[in-house]
């Protein structure tokens, strides 16, 4: 619900810098989940723990973001875009994600 009252409210101005959120919140995620996996790899950690590390990295709490965003930077609305662009991408992202590491299940 507070990510539609974001997105409608600012829809205009999503419109005019959104290509560029929307580019940043996706290379935002792809690097969490990367980085996250690549370091338990290189920790040496199970396959299965390096995963888990990866979709905690990757998939941060976006609804907070926003809510945060909201309440400290009232004066600065677009501060609230970020997380609400990252609410609807983080679960494309994170189906995409699930079926990589389903097909690669060597766990």
């Amino acid at each position: 619900m507070t990510v539609g009252i974001v997105v409608a409210h600012n829809a205009d101005r999503l419109m005019t810098a959104g290509l560029l959120v929307v580019l940043v919140v996706m290379l935002h995620n792809m690097l969490g989940l990367g980085v996250g996996y690549l370091v338990g790899r290189l920790l040496r950690l199970q396959r299965a723990k390096s995963v888990a590390l990866s979709i905690e990295v990757g998939m941060q709490n976006s609804g907070l973001a926003t809510s945060l965003a909201m309440m400290h930077f009232a004066a600065f609305p677009l501060a609230t875009i970020p997380g609400a662009v990252f609410s609807v991408w983080h679960n494309i992202s994170g189906a995409i994600i699930a079926r990589i590491y389903s097909r690669n299940n060597k766990i």
